[in-house]
């Protein structure tokens, strides 16, 4: 009897000490070991077990993150950090690709499959890949649209990791039905109509043997359901609801790629919806469903939809590295925007010409910039070659427009001189004055462009100096998707910056951009359009970016 107890109190010791082992047993898994206890001859006894695959380091292997419901500018500044280190991205179909660009250019990036385009993946596959990956020493980003805790497997993944030992994280992300609520003007909850939400799936899995769905319970819910992944499933989830005691007329809203620049919104009663996501009606996913009576509050609340250039595809054609100005103030304004650089800005493959006249800088009297591309490439190299600002303070400074001055402000630099208007005549003739004294001129320019300026002030009597500080070359190359979207009348708006954007526009898409409206960004750049057998169909009165955007909203 005695020595039974005394078992029975050795058992119980190694019950205490369990908790503990269990705690620090995650941490010995990420070493590639496991912990067992073993009971010999009556002692507790820990056993530490080497496991068979590559010891992992404990810092987070796996991140988990939602890209939001579509809009890029909607991801969070965690999600963003996240995809900054990773060296492999996993991420679903819907994930906008603009998202994408937050990685590093060599992580590995795989799409999990598209319906109609490719196999979708499996989730023991996804999970299996995941593992891989991460016990190989990867760092993994399992990019998701929306939030990867609503409809979206992070349960599921979140459980592998946690089993294997792996160390994860879980980013949150705006699901769509918190996005609908802004961007729909159909807020989930309010005041007087809806005091609860509930998110409903229209897609069971169908490994369940029964439905958990409590339909009477859904039509009874004092509040919003919003229900996702359910057009296949439509006829049977909204006559269910009906079945149950919610009336037909009950206010619906359908919405499609929400918060995406071809966003559909469709209004319509819980009776209707089946009918409007028919087969016949070809409406395919992402689609949520909101039902109840915030739905039927007036439309002067869907802002997003108001917007001027919203429905509308914009082309932007600037090089790629002064392109994000226009690209955001289109997008802001609801467009959808395409980016097909036809012009390649880059530095001088030869600097002796450039750096000989930065040891000049005081033999003159004004240093002249014609575009903010100058002012960065030329003080670029000042300071690469030892300079510093100190070196212009003989110097005055003029810009052509306020992009070029404020490209000197971004260095602490004031411009002393910027016309009314944006163009080389009217910088010269603002320079008159000083020309007819005789001071003397260092213009900072590209390889090509027009011979004006410094024509102008060297009639007017001034001394001028030019000096190359950058390269603007053609793009020979057109995205074939780009290419394809323009042929089929895809585009509405192609933007035209420049007369040497205009001049190798023309070159690169000849013909096809008649298929398409083109703004241009002053009278000079429409000029050139014209001599190249283009007529523009708007023109910025105020020669600068928001001018052109405004051009294109009127």
């Amino acid at each position: 009897m005695a020595d039974s107890v005394d078992l029975v109190q050795r058992l119980l010791a190694c019950q205490e000490i369990s908790w503990q082992i269990w705690r620090f047993n995650r941490a010995l898994r990420t070493r590639g070991e496991q912990v067992s206890i073993k009971l010999f001859d009556g002692h507790c006894l820990l056993l530490v077990k080497t496991m068979s695959r590559a010891p992992l380091s404990s810092l987070t292997r796996v991140y988990l993150v939602g890209s939001g419901p579509g809009d890029p500018g909607m991801i969070t500044l965690q999600a963003v950090q996240c995809l900054a280190k990773a060296d492999v991205v996993l991420y679903d179909y819907l994930v906008n690709p603009q998202v994408l660009d937050y990685a590093p250019q060599e992580a590995e990036k795989v799409c999990l499959g598209r319906h109609g385009h490719s196999r979708i993946w499996t989730q023991d596959e996804i999970n299996q890949r995941i593992v891989e990956l991460a016990t190989s020493g990867k760092t993994v980003v399992r990019l998701k649209g929306g939030d990867p805790a609503v409809f979206a497997h992070a349960a599921d993944e979140s459980e592998v990791l946690a089993r294997e030992g792996i160390p994860f994280q879980v980013v949150p992300g705006i699901t769509a039905a918190m996005a609908a609520g802004s961007c729909v003007g159909v807020p989930l909850t309010h005041r007087h109509l809806a005091s609860a939400v509930a998110f409903v799936t229209g897609c069971e899995t169908p490994e369940k043997e029964d439905s958990l769905l409590d339909y009477d319970g859904l039509a009874r819910f004092p509040g919003t359901l919003v229900f996702y992944m359910g057009v296949t499933t439509v006829a049977e989830w909204s006559s269910s609801l009906v079945a149950a005691g919610k009336p037909a007329e009950t206010p619906a809203v359908i919405v499609r790629r929400v918060s995406c620049p071809d966003q559909l919104v469709i209004r319509c009663s819980l009776g209707e919806v089946a009918g409007k996501l028919s087969v016949e009606q070809k409406i395919r996913p992402p689609v949520i469903v909101i039902v109840g009576q915030v739905a039927g509050l007036e439309e002067n609340l869907a802002w997003f939809q108001q917007r001027p250039l919203f429905g509308k595809t914009v082309l932007v054609t600037r090089a790629l590295s002064q392109s994000r100005e226009l690209v955001e103030q289109c997008a802001e304004r609801g467009a959808r925007v395409l980016v097909q650089p036809v012009i390649e800005i880059m530095p001088l493959q030869e600097m002796g010409e450039l750096d000989a006249m930065l040891g000049q800088l005081d033999q003159f009297d004004w240093l002249v910039f014609s575009s903010r591309n100058g002012v960065h490439h030329f003080l670029d190299r000042l300071f690469h070659s030892g300079q510093d600002l100190r070196a212009l303070g003989g110097l005055k400074l003029a810009a052509i427009g306020p992009g070029t001055r404020q490209a000197l402000l971004d260095h602490h630099l004031q411009a002393d001189l910027q016309p009314a208007t944006y163009r080389a005549e009217a910088l010269a003739e603002s320079l008159q004055p000083e020309a007819a004294a005789g001071k003397r001129f260092l213009l900072a320019r590209a390889n090509r462009g027009r011979e004006v300026l410094a024509e102008m002030l060297r009639d007017a009597g001034g001394e001028v100096q030019q000096v190359v500080v950058y390269r603007s070359t053609d793009v020979t190359e057109v995205d074939p998707a780009i290419e394809q979207e323009l042929e089929a009348g895809g585009v509405d708006w192609i933007t035209v910056t420049s007369s040497a954007i205009a001049r190798s526009l023309v070159s690169l898409l000849g013909e096809k951009l008649s298929n398409a409206k083109l703004v241009s960004i002053s009278p000079l750049t429409s000029a050139t359009l014209e001599e190249l057998g283009h007529s523009r169909a708007a023109e910025a009165e105020i020669y600068t970016i928001p001018g052109l955007v405004e051009a294109m909203s009127d």
